[in-house]
């Protein structure tokens, strides 16, 4: 039986998946984020900040994330 994995980041191959933009545009998006919350670019986006920004339930994303 596999243990639940809980997610805290969410990295650009997870937002192109959700939001079916390319690779390439998860990144900008990623960075607007991060700049938007006047984060620093080394620190990660975690899910439920980026389920503020974009308008999702936090369940809903984290739901589509343990599927893969």
């Amino acid at each position: 039986m596999k243990a639940k994995k809980n997610r805290i980041c969410i990295y650009p191959k997870d937002v192109s998946m959700i939001t079916g933009k390319t690779l390439r545009s998860s990144y900008f998006l990623l960075n607007r984020i991060r700049k938007f919350l006047q984060k620093k670019p080394h620190q990660a986006i975690s899910v439920t900040e980026f389920c503020d920004y974009i308008g999702l339930l936090p369940d809903d994303v984290l739901g589509m994330l343990d599927q893969q």
